[in-house]
């Protein structure tokens, strides 16, 4: 399937985006009940624990106790704004320089990318204060469309997703956001393609004035 083009040619932008579903995906507010089996609201970024898994092993042999979880926690600015129909993240945590996600409306992302950290969890807390949304699905060896959720909170706490929770970085509401993330220091990634291996991306909603 072809890449999407550059910034600033929308005519090239809106024809690709005609060869590919758009599933839609349901707005969600996070809160306790609707996160479980996903994650976890964050009331606060210095004192919410991150998990750490223990890696994987080869054979019959386990690990032994206390090693395999003792790569700790990694965290930085995770930096995301809009450049042209591009919303483009930067995290420090891991060094990662991203395109989440498309857009030919205002009020929508198209989500092409998902991923998961088989290594901890990770959380998003909102430096600005504004709403944002964190889209996630539950875990398995490959992600399933009908199944996301598009997480939002409305800036007083943050998201946090457990390790294997499909998901993809958070989106502001506004023009750019910056977000405390913490997360595995290891940063384990297992990738989706939507595009390439779907034929979709989803259709992520964003909250209005009217949502929050």
């Amino acid at each position: 399937m072809a890449e999407f083009p550059a910034d600033g040619d929308l005519a090239l932008f809106s024809r690709a985006m005609t060869e590919l579903r758009l599933v839609d995906v349901p707005l969600v507010r996070a809160t306790d009940e609707s996160l479980k089996g996903f994650g976890e609201i964050v009331r606060d970024p210095k004192t919410h624990s991150v998990r750490i898994v223990p890696w994987p092993v080869k054979g019959h042999r386990t690990l032994d106790p206390g090693t395999g979880d003792e790569g700790g926690t990694t965290e930085g600015i995770f930096a995301c704004a809009w450049k042209g129909n591009e919303l483009r993240g930067i995290n420090q945590a891991v060094g990662g320089d991203y395109v989440l996600g498309y857009r030919d409306a205002p009020g929508h992302v198209h989500l092409w990318h998902c991923n998961y950290h088989p290594d901890g969890g990770q959380f998003f807390w909102p430096v600005d204060g504004r709403p944002f949304v964190v889209p996630a699905g539950p875990p398995g060896e490959d992600p399933d469309p009908a199944k996301f959720v598009a997480f939002w909170s409305d800036g007083s706490f943050g998201i946090y997703l457990h390790p294997d929770i499909w998901h993809e970085g958070p989106f502001p509401t506004a023009e750019s956001g910056r977000y405390f993330d913490k997360q595995g220091k290891v940063h384990g990634r297992v990738s989706c393609d939507l595009r390439s291996e779907c034929g979709l991306m989803l259709n992520v909603p964003l909250p209005t004035t009217l949502d929050r």
